[in-house]
Parts: C-alpha cells; sequence; structure tokens
C-alpha cells in the first residue's frame, strides 16, 4: 500500500465491483464474481437476472458468503487503523486531514503546472468511497472551481479529469438546483464541453458525460436548454447506433427518457430518427440481453406515442410493432407495462388503421387473451380489454373458448 497526499490505496480486490467501496460482507454469485451483500442484494431485488460484473444471465440468484475474502479485508482494515493510530501519526482526525490536503491541492489547482497532478489526486481520493465524496462536496468552492474549470478549459486532459470528477460527486452535491445553474450558465461552455467528451474520448468518460447530463435534466427548462444543444441529439443517438458497449447504451437510453419530457423534444427525437434505433435495439434483443436495457427502450417508444409524429411512425413500422408486441409477458413486469401502453395510445386511443393491422399480424390478439388471464395490474388489464375492441370481437366468448389449462403464462 502506498500513502499519499490524501488516501491509502485499497486493494481493488476488497472493493464491490457495484458501489465501489470496500466490502463489509462479502458474498460470490454462482459466475464466481464477488460483491457486497447489500449491494447484489439491491440488484437482484430490482429484478436483474445477470451478473453485473459479467452480464452473464444467472442460473441461480444465491450467493454463498466469501469467508476468505472477508478474513483478508478484515485483516488489511485493522492493519489500517493500526498505523493510522500509531504513535507515529498525527492525533488530527481522518475528516480535519483530508480536509487540509483538498484545501491545498485547491491552491495548487491555480498553477497551470500542477492543475492536471492536482485534479487526478482529487479524483482518486473522491473514487475511493462514498464519505470521501461527500466529504469533497462540503468543502466550499470545490464545486465552482470544478464547474468554472469544465466550463473554460484548454485542452482536453483537464475536460476528462474534471467530468470524471464531477461524476463521482455529482449525487452528493447538496444544493442541486444550484450546481444546475452554474452548469447551464449562458457564459460557460460546460454543455459543449460533454459534448466534446461523447465525440472524443472513451467509453468510461462518455458514460460519465451522459450520466451528467441527465442529472442535469431537472426541470423542463434545463431539458430544453440540454436538447437544444447544437448536435447534442444528435450525437447521443449516434452514440445508441454505432457503439457495442451495453453500459454506454443504457445510460444514452436514460439520459434521452429524461430530457425528453417536453413536447418540442418528443417531436425533435423522432424527427431525429429515435424510432428507428430504440427498433433495432429491441429487435435484436435476445434472452441474455439487459432486463433495464428493454425496459428503457420500450420507455422511449412510450414516450415517443404520446405525440402524433411519434404515433405516426410507430404505426407505420410493422416490425416496431411486431417488436413490441414480442416483449409483452416476457421481460418484466414493466417491460409488459410499457409495450401495452403503447400499443394502447396507438391502436385504441388514437385509432391507427396501420397499427391496428400490424398488430394482428404480429399475433397480437394471443398475447393480448394471455395478458387478460395474467395476474397484472389494473390499468394494465383496462387497456387490453380496449385493445380487444379493435379486433372487433365479443372478449367474453373468446376467453371462455381459449384453452388456459394448455397454456403457459409467465405473470404479468
Amino acid at each position: 500500500m502506498v500513502k499519499d497526499d490524501l488516501c491509502i490505496t485499497i486493494p481493488s480486490d476488497f472493493r464491490c465491483p457495484i458501489s465501489l467501496d470496500v466490502m463489509k460482507s462479502p458474498v460470490s454469485l454462482c459466475t464466481g464474481v464477488t460483491y457486497d451483500r447489500s449491494s447484489i442484494q439491491k440488484w437482484l431485488d430490482n429484478g436483474n437476472n445477470t451478473c453485473p460484473a459479467t452480464m452473464q444471465v444467472l442460473q441461480t440468484k444465491e450467493f454463498v458468503p466469501n469467508h476468505n475474502l472477508h478474513r483478508l479485508i478484515q485483516i488489511w482494515s485493522d492493519s489500517f487503523r493500526q498505523r493510522l493510530h500509531s504513535p507515529d501519526s498525527s492525533p488530527v482526525s481522518d475528516s480535519a486531514l483530508s480536509s487540509d490536503h483538498v484545501l491545498r491541492l485547491l491552491k495548487r489547482m491555480e498553477d497551470d503546472k500542477l492543475r492536471a497532478d492536482s485534479l487526478s489526486r482529487l479524483v482518486s481520493f473522491a473514487a475511493q468511497s462514498v464519505e470521501n465524496r461527500r466529504l469533497l462536496c462540503g468543502i466550499d468552492g470545490l464545486v465552482p472551481v470544478l464547474v468554472d474549470l469544465l466550463g473554460n478549459v484548454d485542452g482536453d486532459v483537464f475536460v476528462a479529469q474534471t467530468v470524471r470528477m464531477l461524476h463521482l460527486i455529482r449525487n452528493e452535491i447538496e444544493d442541486k438546483e444550484r450546481f444546475v445553474k452554474m452548469m447551464l450558465k449562458s457564459d460557460r461552455n460546460c454543455i459543449s464541453s460533454l459534448l466534446l467528451i461523447l465525440r472524443k474520448e472513451t467509453v468510461e468518460l462518455k458514460i460519465c458525460s451522459v450520466n451528467l447530463l441527465e442529472h442535469l435534466a431537472i426541470d423542463a427548462e434545463a431539458k430544453i436548454a440540454i436538447a437544444e444543444t447544437d448536435g447534442l441529439m444528435q450525437d447521443l443517438l449516434k452514440l445508441m447506433n454505432s457503439e457495442n458497449d451495453s453500459a454506454l447504451i443504457e445510460s444514452v437510453l436514460s439520459c434521452l427518457i429524461s430530457i425528453s419530457m417536453p413536447k418540442r423534444i418528443k417531436t425533435k427525437l423522432v424527427h431525429l430518427g429515435v424510432i428507428k434505433s430504440v427498433t433495432k435495439l429491441l429487435s435484436e434483443a435476445n434472452s441474455s440481453s439487459s432486463i433495464s436495457m428493454t425496459e428503457k427502450v420500450l420507455k422511449v417508444l412510450e414516450t415517443a406515442s404520446t405525440v402524433r409524429e411519434g404515433r405516426t411512425e410507430i404505426g407505420e413500422d410493422s416490425a416496431c410493432i411486431a417488436a413490441i408486441v414480442q416483449k409483452v409477458l416476457k421481460v418484466s413486469n414493466t417491460a409488459t407495462e410499457h409495450s401495452v401502453t403503447t400499443l394502447w395510445s396507438i391502436c385504441y386511443l388514437f385509432r391507427d388503421e396501420k397499427a391496428a393491422e400490424a398488430l394482428t399480424k404480429a399475433n397480437g390478439l394471443t398475447k393480448i387473451l394471455l395478458l387478460m388471464q395474467s395476474n397484472c395490474s389494473a390499468p394494465v388489464r383496462q387497456m387490453a380489454r380496449d385493445l380487444l375492441k379493435i379486433f372487433r370481437i365479443n372478449s367474453k366468448s373468446c376467453l371462455s373458448s381459449y384453452d388456459t389449462k394448455t397454456t403457459h403464462i409467465m405473470p404479468c
């Protein structure tokens, strides 16, 4: 272990791949990857059926305690505490010592020659733990310095490190509205800097940039300011179409969902080709695909279906309708709800005849009948009843004649 101005390096094997913090109760999945119990339990409770690190589909969601690793972490922690409280160590608390170093690094950032090294040390410190990130956000002046640096950069190195830093601490910034106002201020180029990252940097930095954009979209004004940045929406769609990294694609989908609430942004997204892009993702999705990604793709389609241009384009694309129908009762409750809401909006509420025809050809009637027999929510059941009407049949007679005994139904 090497001690520097800010921290003692933590062995990478001691960190949870999800939280990046030192594991308190390490447990291993059937894939052999070890996580902190609380982190992996939350992942599984959210309906995921894959290993977060490898994205392999889990044969079983059971995990076993990793006693050997737990003992090693305990030995390391005890050794760290002994060194910290040894007679040669300063009696000053960890927080006070770290605050002093952070303030010193902030001062060093005023020197162009020392700026890159200071930023690197701050990023390393922030990556250690949530506690470190909270400590940093509690220091007056840090966030404004970072925002000014991002908005007035002279080199790509500073852009990259500043984006990493802001991405790490974004959730610990208490005054979120002030942070957003600083980032979107007209005399700064913060969004342009994030756009530069999307075009030139690594996948890791692109994810940081996209996540920051989503974090900034707190209200209609912010969403519009972000979405109407010249070239930004086009670049987000380009990433979704050209990148093979599932984490990046999922981040882009989350960002698009967040910023596309205003009607004019939804319409702009449709004109830019979002429906064709997400239909391709939906059609290529398979059993090993992330559940959350599929849910987000369907949410984008549901959002697009709330504007006339989106309904028209979805209705005229039989492949899109077929892909939506295929996901009903196949992925998750959330995916089914997004799928049914989109079909109901286009086929029933707005009576798109092409969409209704495509729904019929895609074996939509069978899916709707299965849905009616499943344990779905009341709103989904009502939309299913409405969709039955477009087939001009008596729903009761169809249900009574359908052989439920020989049909496998996945609960909604």
